[in-house]
């Protein structure tokens, strides 16, 4: 597994597990309504962590098929930029959100 390090300054470093992040994404996604993390474990994720600019995240999710496509990736991705930010303290450079799947709901009987 790679481990992203953040220096501490005098404290030492804090090393974090990809995986741990890319957990930290997959909470974020699910916290926007109508949207799902398209694979279990952080499959559907795949970031990118660069010292200068930050992590970048590439999300694969399915949405409900009566969810605004656009205003849902917006949310996902303030959601996993605030999540992120919060929890490790790193910054988030980019989120590109790729919509693979609709989740389609049963007509509602007349």
């Amino acid at each position: 597994m790679a481990h992203i390090r953040q220096d501490t300054g005098n404290n030492g470093q804090i090393s974090y597990d990809t995986s741990i992040v890319a957990g930290i994404v997959a909470i974020a996604v699910e916290q926007v309504q109508g949207a799902y993390p398209l694979n279990t474990k952080n499959k559907g994720i795949k970031l990118t962590f660069d010292k200068k600019s930050g992590i970048s995240a590439d999300i694969a999710v399915k949405v409900d098929s009566c969810e605004n496509v656009t205003k849902i990736a917006y949310q996902i991705q303030q959601s996993i930029k605030h999540n992120v930010e919060a929890m490790t303290k790193f910054k988030v450079n980019k989120v590109d959100v790729h919509i693979q799947d609709v989740n389609l709901k049963p007509a509602a009987a007349v």
